[in-house]
């Protein structure tokens, strides 16, 4: 797959680190874990963001594009990258804030990446949870475009065939990485939300003919309606890639049981998984992300999924900023 034929920015620290976990791996007495430190793409505090960024941006200024327009929560990695970005190359950007959290904790709705934002100097509009978020990305558009300015409107998670370009590219990376070190990957795993990331995973995995399963942990959706998503988006990369044929439906696999009462609402197995992390391998996880991935992972250990002589990669995807809109969770 020759990613350099499509536009592209550098922004990303790459490789980043694929790391062994031995203390996490012995606490849990299962297979061994390792993790590709994805919250180490350097931009804005790092996050798998960065890598899609790449490609969007790539697109936006061949076409172009004065001004970035997005959307994500209140607490989005993904915006805050987005805007990071955004400065890097000299373009506006302008965010849609969705209120998917009711009734938080003040320091939900002005601290963490909420902060960054501001720093980043993109402009914030709030919606109420429930809107068609997308559609309300072509209105802002269409605004800007009547008052002079050339927008490039980028999906939530940056979740789209051009953007899932970035985790085809980690694919390679971690293949790479893995290859160095006589490395036998057996399973990936990560959270899952906007797709992007296990779209482009699998497009890559599967166009190298890797053998490598990806397990996604949901973080908002029902397993099936997260899986048809997955799979749709994969099918777009693959057919932006120039790949023959279609990836198969059995290919996408998504496992929703960890999302608790909903999206970004704190789960015990997540405050788990943040603490456990942080006490045993002095890494921090993000609470809506990462930190409900990992609780997946651990909890599948425990029920005995994952077994002693495998290797497991776990992709951290960032958000630790997030961790500073969550202090009541954390420290009551």
């Amino acid at each position: 797959m020759h990613l350099s034929r499509f536009p592209r920015v550098t922004l990303c620290h790459a490789p980043t680190p694929l790391e062994h976990l031995p203390r996490l791996s012995r606490h849990l007495g299962g297979p061994e874990i390792f993790i590709k430190r994805d919250d180490c793409t350097g931009l804005a505090s790092g996050g798998n963001k960065t890598r899609k960024l790449e490609f969007l941006l790539g697109d936006a200024l061949e076409k172009g594009a004065t001004h970035l327009v997005t959307q994500g929560a209140t607490q989005s990695n993904h915006v805050r990258q987005t805007a990071a970005a955004a400065a890097k190359f000299g373009l506006r950007c302008t965010a849609l804030l969705e209120t998917r959290v009711a009734d938080a904790a003040p320091e939900y709705y002005a601290n963490g990446n909420v902060l960054l934002d501001r720093l980043f100097d993109c402009a914030l509009e709030t919606r109420p949870a429930g809107l068609d978020m997308n559609q309300e990305l072509v209105a802002v558009g269409e605004r800007l475009s009547a008052a002079g300015e050339t927008p490039y409107l980028i999906p939530g998670g940056g979740s789209n065939a051009i953007g899932a370009l970035g985790y085809v590219a980690c694919a390679q990376e971690l293949l790479m990485q893995a290859n160095e070190r006589r490395l036998r990957i057996d399973h990936v795993v990560h959270a899952t939300g906007s797709c992007g990331t296990q779209a482009g995973l699998l497009a890559g995995l599967l166009g190298m003919n890797s053998g490598i399963p990806v397990l996604g942990i949901g973080v908002r959706a029902p397993r099936e309606k997260q899986e048809a998503n997955v799979h749709a988006l994969l099918k777009q990369t693959w057919e932006h890639l120039g790949l023959p044929g279609e990836p198969a439906r059995e290919t996408v696999r998504a496992n929703c049981d960890y999302v608790g009462d909903g999206y970004g609402i704190p789960t015990p197995g997540m405050i788990e998984a943040v603490e456990i992390l942080a006490r045993l391998e002095g890494i921090l996880l993000d609470p809506v992300y990462s930190g409900k991935g990992m609780a997946g992972l651990i909890d599948l250990i425990r029920r005995g999924e994952f077994k002693q002589g495998q290797n497991l990669v776990f992709v951290h995807t960032g958000g630790s900023a997030g961790l500073f809109g969550y202090r009541g969770t954390f420290a009551p």
